[in-house]
């Protein structure tokens, strides 16, 4: 994409469909003290997005689950997204390891976990 080409929202992802999709994702998730988030475009501004989940599906898609103001007015709403996306970009990563099976642990203090 050059840069004059005009920036597009990101397209939302449906939720996954049990029979339909295959085997059910691998779902993802950090501790709510440290979520890495992305920033998505949206109503001609770059809105911040905390993850909620990173779900990997059997056909190879990564959907990341993020709670986001789409349009500035701080009503939060939950949307996935599949990645990589231009209208997405990292804002931060997490320190801490996701879990897929039990409650995410917190990193511990200086160690870096490429989480996302």
């Amino acid at each position: 994409m050059s840069t004059t080409e005009p920036l597009t929202e990101p397209i939302e992802t449906r939720p996954y469909r049990a029979g339909e999709d295959g085997p059910a994702p691998r779902v993802w998730a950090w501790p709510p003290g440290d979520r890495p988030a992305l920033f998505v475009w949206s109503a001609g501004a770059w809105r911040y997005a905390p993850v909620m989940s990173r779900q990997d599906w059997s056909d190879g898609r990564v959907i990341y689950q993020v709670a986001v103001d789409l349009d500035g007015s701080t009503s939060v709403v939950s949307r996935r997204y599949e990645w990589p996306q231009p209208g997405l970009r990292v804002a931060h990563r997490s320190e801490s390891q996701p879990a897929d099976s039990a409650p995410p642990v917190l990193a511990k203090m200086g160690r870096t976990i490429d989480a996302a």
